[in-house]
């Protein structure tokens, strides 16, 4: 068989698909979970600390160090197993113990991670949780003690808030109340039927875990729709009044009857005056969206997650209590629905931000055009009255030259006005009309040879 070349990333690519596997979770057995991120979404995350961290605990326990640059990894610290995974977002670690412990959650279990070694964790915890995985209580019969296992959930959890249900075709029934004990966990009880293996507990707590984190995480994006709504209200309080006084302002200028605008100049600077406050709503519309809009994406996906590793799950209904999509549906989807009503708001006070820019931005030119045209009819009319007074001027000076130049030429035609009979009244009376025409016509042609036209 000839050699087929292979892609440089196609070993890479089908690993991942198998580079997650689901721990193996004996029972009865004891599972802890953590999740940590940086305090704030600004903060970048240092993923060499991340790194680091995890090798620390496991040069505790001697246990190998993951590949470099991966993003999980399991091993096991003694008689404890560990998954970690590192995410976009958050760094979560999986350690789970055979065995059941004396008093059920009892905060103590928490310590199969160390407490200092807690402490040191690059960022603070998002959510943690406790596992107690048991077997379904039985009768003697062999058939399952429902009584039992009522009594359990009724003493471990709030049934207020209890969200319990078969999943994976009744391998197992699972519960929880969602709610922050004492000691500052989540509660989560799994209870396998007889002859599931341990590799499907492991799904089970796996799914379980990424339904709390994935939780946890788009909740973030309740609180940032919150902080956006209240700076939303003060910013569409103020486009409002724009939008207000720019409507008002157009339909007084356009109502029949009125009186038309004699100074544009003031309508410019007015307009202008509004669109500058309009361009500082829209930079702050800007820098909300800007703000939000990793967070509200983030949100999205979460929440699509949540709903999925629900999905997978395939849960039925135990003894008619709430299933935990119903417990979703109830009180995650409405906060769901309020960030993305926050993040539609913000598209919508955006656009009607740009709409009204467009809208003002149309009115400054209409009004800068009307002030031109003013300022034009302006120039016409100074240009005119200089004509004017440029046509009188030349009037009087052909007047002021014909009478210097009538005294020259008198004075150069007397001799022989004086031997035909004519006094110096008559000789100037019969070359004044002569001299007047010559004059006018040697100004009319310099003007003309200035101005190229003909001004008459």
């Amino acid at each position: 068989m000839p050699q087929i070349a292979d892609h440089p990333l196609r070993y890479q690519l089908t690993n991942e698909l198998h580079a997650r596997p689901a721990p193996q979770v004996p029972v009865p057995g004891t599972a802890v979970f953590l999740a940590l991120k940086p305090v704030s979404d600004a903060a970048a995350r240092d993923r060499k600390q991340d790194r680091a961290h995890l090798e620390a605990l496991l040069d505790r326990h001697g246990a190998p160090h993951p590949a470099p640059g991966a993003t999980h990894h399991g091993c096991t610290l003694g008689r404890l197993g560990l998954k970690w995974e590192n995410h976009t977002e958050f760094t979560t670690y999986t350690v789970f113990a055979a065995g059941a412990p004396d008093r059920a959650f009892d905060p103590a279990g928490f310590d199969m991670l160390p407490a200092d070694w807690v402490d040191a964790a690059p960022g603070v915890r998002m959510t943690s949780i406790l596992f107690i995985v048991q077997p379904t209580p039985l009768r003697a019969d062999g058939s399952e003690d429902e009584d039992a296992l009522e009594k359990r959930l009724d003493d471990w959890f709030e049934a207020e808030s209890l969200a319990a249900g078969r999943v994976l075709d009744g391998s197992a029934i699972v519960a929880s109340d969602f709610r922050i004990d004492p000691a500052g966990h989540i509660r989560m009880a799994v209870f396998v039927q007889p002859g599931t293996g341990p590799r499907r507990v492991g799904r089970i707590v796996q799914r379980l875990c990424e339904i709390e984190t994935y939780k946890t995480m788009s909740m973030l994006g309740l609180a940032r729709a919150r902080q956006v709504s209240a700076e939303m209200g003060q910013l569409d309080q103020q486009l409002s009044a724009l939008i207000d006084g720019m409507a008002k302002g157009l339909s007084g200028a356009g109502s029949a009857g009125t009186v038309p605008d004699r100074n544009p100049l003031g309508t410019q600077l007015a307009a202008q005056e509004a669109l500058d406050q309009l361009m500082a709503v829209s930079a702050e519309l800007e820098r909300l969206e800007v703000s939000a809009s990793f967070r509200f994406g983030a949100t999205r996906a979460y929440e699509a997650l949540v709903h999925a590793r629900i999905n997978a799950l395939r849960e039925a209904r135990y003894r008619g209590r709430q299933t935990l999509e119903e417990f979703m549906q109830r009180r995650y989807d409405p906060a769901m629905r309020t960030v993305a009503a926050a993040e539609g708001r913000l598209a919508t006070l955006s656009n009607r931000a740009q709409r009204a820019s467009r809208l003002l931005s149309t009115q400054v030119e209409v009004a800068r055009s009307a002030q031109n045209q003013a300022l034009l009819r302006s120039m016409d009319q100074r240009s005119d009255l200089q004509l004017r007074l440029q046509r009188t001027v030349e009037g009087l000076s052909v007047v002021a030259i014909s009478y210097y130049a009538v005294g020259l030429a008198a004075n150069l035609v007397m001799p022989l006005t004086q031997a035909a009979g004519l006094g110096r009244i008559g000789t100037m009376a019969l070359i004044t009309p002569v001299v007047i025409g010559l004059v006018w016509v040697l100004v009319h042609r310099v003007r003309k040879s200035l101005t190229g036209r003909d001004s008459a």
